[in-house]
């Protein structure tokens, strides 16, 4: 029996999930055009779904190396000798999962374990250069053309050899569409962290040394979040399942006003009133899965901690401007005009606060917006309770 996932990619046939394959096909169209792209969106937004079901669709005409960056160490990133030793292991295990055992070309088996020896040789400094040479041959030995997914590229963003990486990844690019030298055929990268701003996350000193290494990016302008309908026909799947007798649109529709189609957000409120709410309060499924199910959901959601939620809240914490934004939105009620070369505005877009509502900055969906406002409140209640301590006498409290 399938089930409701919010840890990892959705598998369809595993769990109940809004049916994304319109947006894989897009994708393909990008992959197909040869196009270098980056998916950046908020964390648990369907990222890593995204490229799994992709890379499923690419098998048949590609060879698909899906690495993630987050299974490196830090010390992966320290220099280019690391990094060009631990990633060399990575894709070589990556490319021999994309291929079935039987049929890895003798060429690429060559070039591979001639990559594996060349990473293990610690006698010799190993450059990227000399990384991205055998590379080629790689790409020029494959009788597919082969695609380069790499995940959670947020793990080296803040590194200078991610940028160098990031540069020879362009020039691979250019060289392959001016002088049909042999390339990656499309790189897609995804992580939370667009690219194109990766000159505010270096160093002041080290600034530069960003040249826009990745200016050949196509724009990657898919709408990722669930829609009313798409929810709808994932609760279809799981009423020819369950027979609950609920009506599926209506509680998709009510599953959206509280959401606003964040997928994490979406599976999360299902998989609590699938799992959780059966009791005395709503003695079986046919009445969980009702609009009073869903609200006791969302109040649950708002009081535990989660992944995203840490995440989330910890980014409010380091980051002063965007924290006065949201404040100035939700208690003072402003209106602030969508500038995308607002800071604190590109920021709030990235890790998913705020979006662009008929040119207004808006908290992105009402769980959000509770739930930041409750934190608000407390840091509040907790700066006068200290106000109200450091104005007691010692004397008195020392009675006390």
């Amino acid at each position: 029996m399938k089930e409701f996932r919010t840890t990892g990619p959705c598998i369809a046939e595993k769990h109940y999930m809004v049916d994304i394959s319109d947006r894989i096909s897009r994708i393909r169209k990008m992959v197909d055009d040869g196009q270098y792209f980056t998916i950046n969106r908020a964390r648990q937004y369907g990222k890593t779904t995204t490229l799994t079901a992709l890379a499923r669709a690419l098998r048949e005409d590609y060879t698909v190396v899906s690495m993630d960056f987050q299974s490196f160490g830090a010390d992966t990133f320290e220099n280019a000798d690391s990094f060009c030793r631990d990633f060399s292991v990575g894709f070589c295990t990556a490319l021999e999962e994309g291929f079935n055992p039987n049929l890895i070309e003798t060429g690429i088996k060559t070039l591979t374990a001639g990559l594996m020896d060349r990473a293990e040789d610690t006698s010799k400094s190993f450059r990227l250069f000399q990384l991205f040479s055998i590379l080629k041959k790689i790409c020029a030995a494959s009788e597919k053309k082969i695609v380069l997914l790499i995940d959670e590229v947020d793990s080296a963003s803040n590194n200078q050899v991610f940028l160098d990486f990031l540069a020879q990844l362009r020039d691979g690019y250019i060289a392959r569409d001016t002088k049909g030298t042999a390339a990656f055929h499309s790189v897609i990268l995804a992580g939370v962290t667009d690219i194109k701003n990766l000159k505010r996350k270096i160093r002041p000193e080290d600034q530069h040394k960003f040249n826009s290494p990745w200016n050949i990016a196509e724009e990657f302008s898919l709408d990722m979040s669930l829609s009313a309908e798409g929810i709808a026909g994932m609760l279809d799947d799981y009423e020819n399942d369950h027979h609950t007798g609920m009506d599926t649109a209506e509680i998709a529709e009510e599953i959206y006003a509280w959401t606003s189609g964040y997928p994490f957000l979406v599976s999360r409120i299902c998989q609590i009133v699938d799992n959780a709410l059966a009791g005395a309060r709503f003695p079986n499924l046919s009445r969980t899965w009702t609009i009073e199910g869903i609200s006791e959901a969302a109040r649950l959601i708002l009081s535990e901690n989660n992944t995203l939620f840490d995440s989330l809240m910890g980014k409010i914490y380091d980051n002063a401007p965007l924290r006065d934004m949201l404040q100035s939105i939700l208690f003072a009620g402003e209106r602030i005009p969508y500038n995308p070369d607002y800071v604190p505005a590109m920021d709030g877009e990235m890790y998913g606060f705020i979006k662009n509502d008929a040119g207004a900055m808006t908290v992105a969906n009402r769980i959000f917006e509770v739930r930041i406002y409750n934190y608000f409140l407390s840091l509040r209640d907790i700066e006068k309770a200290l106000s109200h301590a450091a104005s007691i006498p010692t004397k008195n409290l020392e009675h006390k």
